[in-house]
């Protein structure tokens, strides 16, 4: 990830959340974020049987999640995949809302079972990760947490996300070390 980007997303997503209206320790509802950025979210089997995602799931579980489509008109449509549990599906739409945010293009095409995939590149995915992170846990929130000792488990079912991302946000964002400095400094809590 380029230098300076994880800052960044963590601004650009406390910046949403104002936009939205919500305090800094709110994550923003994945479809209220939607409506305010103009994406369209669609059911993909509203589009496809779901006997083709199911088939596509068997052929390579896990290669559809979610994806994003620019039409005609200035339409855009973020379509994502019911099979998922709905914390996992939440992380998928935030995902795309991502991408949307950080204005990134289809790069590629792929196939995979006979079904075509447009894909970002490497970079913009880790990106997109790194940023739907910081909107569905924005750091604030999960301060709170660390301070209160709550492991990952916990804060996935305070906020609606899966665990995965809940020990992600709390492994990379810092907020552990910093509790446990804060916690140590005299006892006293956050400094």
């Amino acid at each position: 990830m380029r230098r300076g980007f994880k800052s960044e997303a963590e601004r650009l997503a406390d910046r949403v959340r104002t936009q939205l209206g919500l305090r800094s320790d709110v994550p923003p509802d994945i479809r209220q974020l939607a409506e305010h950025l103009r994406v369209e979210v669609v059911d993909a089997q509203e589009l496809v049987g779901m006997d083709s995602l199911q088939e596509l799931e068997a052929l390579q579980p896990g290669a559809f999640s979610a994806a994003t489509f620019h039409l005609p008109g200035g339409r855009t449509v973020a379509v994502y995949n019911p099979c998922n549990e709905p914390a996992r599906t939440k992380s998928d739409i935030a995902h795309e809302l991502a991408h949307v945010l950080l204005g990134h293009e289809v790069r590629e095409l792929q196939q995979i079972g006979g079904h075509a995939f447009f894909t970002c590149d490497p970079e913009q995915e880790e990106e997109a990760n790194w940023l739907a992170g910081c909107l569905l846990l924005p750091r604030q929130l999960l301060l709170r947490h660390a301070y209160a000792g709550s492991d990952a488990a916990t804060l996935a079912a305070a906020a609606g996300v899966s665990v995965p991302m809940a020990r992600f946000r709390l492994n990379t964002s810092g907020v552990l070390l910093q509790a446990r400095r804060g916690r140590t400094a005299g006892g006293r809590g956050r400094s």
